[in-house]
Formats: C-alpha cells, structure tokens, sequence
C-alpha cells in the first residue's frame, strides 16, 4: 500500500482518548471535554482512512493480476484493465484525506487575535494605506460575525494611522488570519500627486495570537507602568482623567499603549494582553525559526519583515508573492472581501505541509 507515516503514535494517542471518555468525570470540564472530543474525530478520520486504503490497495492488486497479459480470460482482463483507473483515483483521493486528517492543528489556532497595522515606508501614504487596510480588516471580520475592539490608535497627517491595535474575538480567528501578518506594499498615485507618478508605500501587519497570564509568565518588577491623559476629540468626548496606560517590559525595551478605554484599568488590563500576545508571538517564532530549517514553507514564517503582498491600484491588482497568487479585484478586497486570497493561503500551506508528511513517510 502507498506509504504512509507510522501511525503507532495515532492509534496509542486515539485508545488514551476512549480510556478517557469513558471516566465518569469526562464531561465536568467542558472545554478539555470539547477538545478531546474534536481530537478523537481526527483520529478516528486517519485510522479509518488508513484501513479503507489498505482494502483498495488489495484491490488494485487483484485488478492488477486480472489485468496481466497471463490472463487467458480475454473479457476478465478486458474488465479488470476497464476499472483499474477509478481504483487508483479512488486510491489516491482517499490517501489525500489521510494525509489531510493527519494534519494537526496548530497551537493558538482557536485564540482570540491581535492585530497590529504600522505605517511604513511612504510618509503620508503609508498612513492612509494603514487607515484603509484597518477599515477593510475590519469589514471583513465584521462579515464573519467576529467582534473587533481598537486597543489603541494613532492619526497621522491627512486622516491616516501612524498605528492601530485591535483585537478581534470569534471562533477560529487566528487559525484565519495569521497569514496576514508581513509587510503589504500598496503602489498608487497619490491625490497630493501634480505629475501623476505612482508612489510605492509600505504598511507592516502582526498578527498575534491572544495570550492568557498561564501562556506567559511576567515578572512585575520587569515593568515599568506609566500613566497621562488620553487625547480626545473635544467636546464631551474629551477625557479628563489620567486613563491612558503605557507599559515597558524592561528586559527587551518592547512598549506597549492603550488608550482607547476611558476607565484606566481596562486600558491597563488591554495592555497587559497586548504585552502578552507579543511575547507569546516571539516565542512561537522562535519555534518556527527552528521548525523551519527542516520545512519548505510556500507561505513563508510570518514575519512581520517579509514582503509577502503588493496593492496595485492602477491596475486594480493584488498580487501575494508568498503562493504567486494575483486577483484583478482590488476594490472589492478593499471593502473586506480577502476570502478568496485567504482560503488560497490555506490551501498553499496545507499541501505543503501534507507534502511533508508524504516525503517523511517515505525517507
């Protein structure tokens, strides 16, 4: 039969989830509960899998053996030859979904988001690039039913964002958006443009997972918390009280301000999470820096450094140099519509890391 990864571990790991389910207190936490249960799913989908490729293998052979010049029966080998490729499509479609099934999901992918989008390269234009990416980030999260909260916000010139933090909560959030994170280069001609030249301005996205205090161990005495006044829009809007928190964490210089809250320990309760998700993004990349030295990545390590898209709008064009990707509806991807690139993304790193399965299993 083709081979596949040794699946001693599977079968092992699927006996300790039924020994499980079937103690009295399984169910009395709920959450553990729903995660085995997802767990044995996925196994039961690869060993069931596994088991109806070796029955169509035994097949193929038989087939294989009735197909053979050294039958004399000229309409048995006729028969056996006639029904042979839909064996071996079968065969390699069942082989596809164990591979598939045998994928497990990644750490972080059920969290929570934070979502970070700075101005680069471009002066005012990365500024308005980054007010426009925010808006269309947001519409598009909006449209799945997932709730999106600025953390922190900071206007530039001509009604951009120098920066903007938000969070976004819903199921599977991560799991969607953290190919998002690089660097996005937008190229345009500017309304402030005379001679009608396009301008080549850059944006930086982080994507991060959202971390709870068990993720993250942080020493207080490694902070350093300041207060001031948050700006405001004047009016009864302005606030009058010191809610505006920022934070150092003294061991790296990594400082992190949220003031979007009136109440100061929401905005420092926001930090606080910010600060976390950050440090919990560095140590997944630091895992991924050594993961990826064995690891052929289409989709690339997520850093926040890497070019990985290009927003034409002259020609209405996205381009994602990670996959080769390029779509001609950049209005549309605008107004929140990245499904169709996303979902690309996920196909691009799923047969990747199903092809890796496939060369392991062979080595």
């Amino acid at each position: 039969m083709p081979r596949l990864p040794d699946l001693t571990g599977f079968r092992a790991r699927f006996e300790e989830i039924e020994a499980a389910m079937a103690e009295p207190d399984f169910y009395a936490n709920a959450k553990r509960a729903a995660e085995l249960t997802r767990e044995q799913q996925r196994l039961r989908e690869v060993l069931e899998g596994a088991a109806a490729l070796a029955r169509i293998e035994e097949e193929i052979e038989q087939h294989e053996e009735m197909a053979a010049p050294s039958n004399d029966d000229v309409a048995l080998r006729e028969l056996a030859a006639e029904e042979l490729p839909s064996l071996l499509e079968r065969r390699a479609a069942i082989e596809t979904n164990v591979l598939r099934a045998m994928l497990p999901p990644e750490p972080g992918d059920s969290r929570n988001t934070i979502f970070e989008i700075r101005a680069g390269a471009g002066g005012d234009e990365a500024g308005l690039f980054a007010a426009e990416l925010f808006r269309a980030y947001a519409r598009y999260c909006e449209g799945r039913g997932w709730r999106v909260e600025t953390l922190h916000a900071s206007p530039s010139e001509r009604g951009g964002m120098k920066e903007v933090v938000f969070s976004v909560k819903g199921e599977n959030v991560y799991r969607e958006l953290k190919f998002e994170s690089g660097v996005h280069r937008v190229q345009r001609v500017p309304a402030t443009e005379a001679n009608g030249r396009i301008h080549t301005s850059t944006v930086t996205v982080a994507v991060l997972p959202e971390a709870e205090e068990v993720d993250v161990e942080i020493n207080p005495a490694d902070l350093e918390i300041t207060v001031a006044r948050a700006s405001g829009p004047g009016g009864q809007g302005v606030n009058t009280t010191d809610s505006a928190v920022q934070i150092l964490y003294k061991p790296t210089g990594l400082i992190v301000t949220c003031a979007e809250q009136r109440s100061q320990q929401k905005n420092r309760l926001q930090a606080m999470t910010v600060l976390r998700s950050r440090l919990l993004q560095e140590r997944i990349e630091e895992e991924r820096a050594k993961y990826a030295q064995n690891r052929r990545s289409q989709i690339g390590t997520g850093d926040r450094s890497e070019r990985i898209r290009t927003y034409n709008f002259p020609q209405s064009r996205l381009t994602d140099h990670r996959i080769g990707l390029t779509v001609h509806n950049l209005p549309q991807v605008m107004e929140g519509e990245f499904g169709d690139v996303i979902e690309a993304l996920h196909i691009a790193d799923r047969e990747e890391r199903m092809n890796a399965l496939a060369r392991k299993a062979v080595m």
